[in-house]
């Protein structure tokens, strides 16, 4: 099996990368590095069954593959708000590129959307069958819309030319790759933390969010990936239980040792006041449930950005 997965470089591609190869599959990651990085796939530039290929999925490629990942978009408002029209053609002219590849080889092809399609959401936990609430012209519908797009295509790819499409909305994960500046809140947190920095926190900090290991939401993803072709999705993968910004915030402090304080800053616009999914579908077609405890993936996570910083 060839895979072809997008945005192979960034946090979570590359660890489908390296996941598809212990699987002894072949891989072709294909990445512009906008936000990917080299150092995320060092340890596997040798494998020969690991190609890596420069390219923007902005414009047309032309592979041989049998399945694709599409995982190509800067995903941190830090980072998609410093070119928000490029983030919008990857998730609009990327997925069209990339579905248009999926018609012609027959290949299967797996979206990664986001939780962010459900905006400031006006009910908890988030289910599928939520059309959400957004802003369409804030400073993150770049990519809130772009993804809510994306997944219109691979909807009517499926309908229109029989495409075997699978839409996975992914809620907030983290772990080893993330990247050292991306304004993640785990990230942030944590690099403050070791610093010695004062935590920041946007609002008040009673926000909600699930945070979600990144080897679990990686099985879940091939999980879903093998299930029956009439199961397209979309389908929220995360972890469900919810934390506070000042508890996560507090639980870092004391698993890094650190004697930093909080401060809090004014709050972020559009920034959603809860996110928790409703993972019953995630369930009931793939048996699937996040099996990593938060603090021992907070752990692995803060040995990470130890060797990074």
């Amino acid at each position: 099996m060839v895979n072809l997965v997008a945005g192979g470089a960034g946090f979570i591609g590359s660890h489908l990368c390296k996941k598809l190869l212990e699987k002894n599959e072949q891989v072709l990651c294909v990445d512009n590095f906008y936000t990917g990085k080299k150092d995320n796939i060092k340890d596997l530039l040798n494998n020969s069954k690991f190609e890596l290929v420069r390219h923007d999925i902005t414009f047309p490629l032309y592979l041989e593959v049998d399945r694709i990942y599409n995982l190509a978009c800067p995903a941190s408002p830090k980072q998609y708000e410093k070119n928000p029209v490029q983030t919008l053609k990857t998730s609009v002219h990327g997925s069209i590129n990339l579905l248009g590849l999926s018609k012609r080889l027959n290949a299967r092809i797996l979206q990664s959307s986001t939780s962010e399609v459900y905006g400031d959401p006006l009910e908890s936990p988030q289910r599928e069958e939520y059309f959400g609430n957004v802003n369409p012209i804030g400073s993150r519908s770049c990519y809130d819309e772009g993804k809510r797009c994306a997944e219109t295509l691979f909807n009517d790819y499926h309908k229109q030319h029989g495409v075997e499409v699978k839409i996975m909305r992914i809620f907030n994960t983290y772990g080893p790759n993330m990247d050292v500046d991306d304004g993640r809140v785990i990230s942030n947190f944590i690099i403050q933390a070791l610093k010695g920095e004062s935590l920041t926190i946007y609002g008040d900090g009673q926000q909600t969010r699930c945070f979600c290991y990144i080897n679990d939401l990686i099985e879940g993803m091939l999980d879903f990936m093998n299930t029956d072709k009439s199961f397209i999705g979309p389908m929220n993968v995360g972890n469900d239980e919810e934390e506070t910004m000042l508890s996560i915030a507090e639980k870092i402090i004391n698993l890094a040792k650190s004697k930093s304080k909080i401060i809090f800053l004014d709050p972020v616009e559009d920034d959603p006041r809860q996110r928790k999914p409703d993972l019953s579908l995630a369930k009931k077609k793939i048996n699937w449930n996040p099996k990593v405890p938060l603090e021992a993936g907070l752990l692995r996570t803060i040995e990470y950005f130890k060797s990074v910083i």
